[in-house]
């Protein structure tokens, strides 16, 4: 295995794992080393992996149950910043590749692409090096133009958004960053950028404007 690249595969369908693996274990420059079926499972064997034996790249699945792509790619991202994550996904909606992406994935790979195509994805990948085909790139330039749209509305990024409807709710820093699969650092950066959008002086504050603008449910 010396040289070799380290491969975890992340996919809820024992299939499509079992596929991937058998055609990665035959490119000698690839050593699949890991499986798992969704984000917590993938997130739980990288925490108790040695240093040494993580692995080099994570290709993963982006509709997962328990914890999807986006999510676990984030929250990996993490606690694991020098991770390289590939996603591998049959969903082209623009929403979707810009979360990927966001999160923190090298490259969107779409499953029907060719053998040759996801191995130079992966190559690219390990070198940091993003790859995308031309539909995934225009998918991303359209989600972003979508993106920078709607957050010029308030202001607020989505992930923003999100932590600031959970302070509304009365949520700790903890509690969010358990529903939100991201790190309680991460919660309290998102409440400071939060603090100085609004120009508020505390979360008492923050949940009073997020009922003003309408945006809190009337049953939460």
């Amino acid at each position: 295995m010396n040289g070799k690249v380290k491969v975890m595969i992340v996919d809820d369908h024992d299939m499509v794992r079992m596929g991937l693996k058998t055609y990665l274990m035959l490119e000698p420059a690839f050593h699949v080393m890991a499986e798992a079926g969704n984000g917590q499972d993938a997130l739980e064997q990288l925490r108790q992996m040695k240093d040494m034996h993580k692995p080099d790249l994570i290709l993963m699945d982006l509709m997962m149950p328990v914890m999807n792509g986006a999510e676990a790619t984030e929250a990996i991202m993490s606690e694991f910043p020098g991770m390289k994550i590939v996603m591998l996904t049959s969903f082209l909606e623009d929403d979707l590749v810009v979360q990927a992406i966001e999160a923190g994935a090298v490259s969107y790979v779409l499953k029907t692409v060719s053998a040759e195509e996801l191995i130079y994805a992966l190559q690219g990948a390990n070198r940091g090096m993003p790859v995308m085909t031309g539909d995934v790139s225009q998918a991303l330039t359209r989600g972003i133009r979508q993106r920078t749209a709607r957050e010029s509305e308030s202001g607020l990024t989505e992930r923003e958004k999100e932590v600031l409807l959970l302070v509304a709710e009365g949520k700790t820093n903890k509690d969010i960053g358990e529903e939100l699969h991201i790190s309680i650092k991460t919660v309290k950066t998102h409440v400071s950028n939060l603090l100085m959008k609004c120009e508020m002086d505390d979360r008492t504050q923050l949940a009073i404007y997020a009922h003003r603008q309408g945006w809190v449910k009337k049953n939460s």
